[in-house]
């Protein structure tokens, strides 16, 4: 497949700010691209995709790839973690099913990849045969 020449591949510390700094170069990709339409969907799923590698490898290496491929926005994330994801089942979501302990605060998430899904055209996980995985999702402009 055709990848264009101004694509983004930057390695990132797997910390807390990788997220910011991958929707700040993201932001400004796709305006360059005139990508308006696709552009706060894109920023939400470069957070997910960049969320779980974090959550999954703090403080190792991530790797951020963003390109056009044949008209399409393609957003991959790498991990060395050899654990592939996997979204929870979607559930209607209440008070009853939602633990608000106080130390069960973070335990309420896992559906970062059903809002991806939901949000790009395709979405996916591949096995990186050097070790890790890139989790990747395409979006139509």
């Amino acid at each position: 497949m055709a990848t264009t020449t101004d694509a983004l591949l930057m390695s990132l510390l797997g910390s807390p700010a990788a997220a910011g700094l991958a929707r700040t170069l993201t932001d400004q990709r796709l305006r360059k691209w005139d990508c308006f339409r696709i552009l706060d969907d894109t920023l939400l799923v470069v957070t997910e995709l960049i969320t779980n590698a974090v959550k999954e490898t703090p403080r190792r290496e991530i790797r951020f790839r963003l390109a056009r491929e044949a008209g399409d926005v393609v957003v991959a994330v790498w991990d060395s973690s050899p654990r592939l994801p996997r979204p929870r089942p979607a559930v209607e979501l209440t008070l009853d099913t939602l633990d608000l302990a106080e130390d069960a605060y973070d335990d309420n998430g896992g559906r970062g990849l059903l809002i991806v899904q939901s949000l790009t055209s395709a979405c996916g996980c591949t096995r990186d045969p050097r070790g890790g995985k890139w989790t990747w999702a395409r979006l139509v402009p």
